[in-house]
């Protein structure tokens, strides 16, 4: 089987590697641009680009599949399949029809949950117990193409975002390496998407990182290791924004009013929370510093309970 595959970020490369190790014939890989990064600015590859040139695999960074000789040069692969995750680019019909069998994209969610970006980082944030990955056939409209296989995964209870990508993108390898292996063999099955039932989603900015005391406990610890690795949360300390990486669960109910400290000590800092319940930070990190335990932040800053 012929694979096209499109795609950037390591989330991408993981599944390259996976269809590589499994015996596909990636013929050329598709990627975005080169871009300048760090204060040299000199130009990086993407993680799916230094993996395809560490197969020896042949690489195209087209800026627009508008052009007609970019689709020539795809249509002249003979693609069996275009296989695309986290490409970062919408696909036009041209691309989508340029092999027999089609596109088909893994996606971070349990379709048709959590349509367009940072569906892992949403699935912590909002507090959900499970999440998954999904393959389906690519179609014009956003996520919405008819399913193929979807593979559930438990998020645990302080399991940050960043960790539960890192579980999902080798969850989601395999499921892609079976979903070609299937397709290939005409025995993938295919089920169109309940459009009724689909939720959307965008990607993370800074704007979400002040942590809302107003919120129940569950949300706060969510919100924080949603936010993980970044943009992270953040709260103030004596008039101080520090991001906040740890938080455990309080068994105290207090009267205070929500984001008050009510107490301070080795355990962390204790907060109030909307519902009257505390929460305790135990892990932080002040401008210019190293993170560090709630513990020992509080020696060299005292705070008043």
């Amino acid at each position: 089987m012929r694979v096209v595959f499109m795609g950037t970020p390591d989330f991408a490369e993981a599944s390259l590697e996976r269809l590589i190790a499994d015996g596909f014939e990636i013929c050329a890989v598709y990627t975005q641009p080169d871009k300048a990064k760090g204060r040299g600015m000199e130009l990086s590859f993407s993680p799916v680009k230094s993996c395809a040139l560490r197969h020896g695999i042949p690489v195209f960074q087209p800026h627009t599949f508008r052009d007609p000789e970019v689709i020539a040069q795809l249509l002249s692969l003979s693609a069996d399949i275009i296989a695309v995750v986290a490409y970062g680019k919408i696909l036009p019909d041209e691309v989508l029809q340029a092999a027999p069998l089609g596109a088909v994209n893994l996606h971070g969610s349990i379709l048709p949950k959590y349509r367009g970006a940072a569906p892992i980082q949403w699935a912590v944030l909002n507090g959900d117990r499970e999440t998954g990955v999904s393959t389906f056939h690519l179609v014009p409209e956003m996520d919405a193409g008819d399913l193929i296989y979807i593979e559930k995964t438990e998020i645990g209870e302080f399991e940050t975002s960043g960790e539960l990508y890192d579980r999902l993108k080798v969850i989601g390898a395999g499921l892609l390496s079976r979903t070609l292996r299937d397709l290939d063999s005409g025995t993938a099955p295919r089920t169109p998407q309940n459009d009724a039932e689909a939720s959307y989603v965008t990607r993370l900015d800074k704007s979400l990182s002040p942590i809302d005391w107003n919120k129940m406990p569950r949300e706060i610890v969510k919100w924080i290791y949603g936010l993980q690795p970044w943009p992270c949360a953040t709260m103030e300390l004596d008039g101080t924004t520090v991001k906040v990486f740890g938080a455990q669960y309080s068994d105290r109910i207090a009267g205070d009013l929500p984001g008050k400290i009510v107490s301070a000590g080795k355990q962390g800092i204790e907060i109030a929370c909307g519902d009257g319940h505390c929460l305790i930070i135990n892990e932080l990190q002040a401008p210019g510093k190293k993170r560090m335990s709630a513990a020992d932040y509080l020696r060299g800053h005292p705070l008043k309970s």
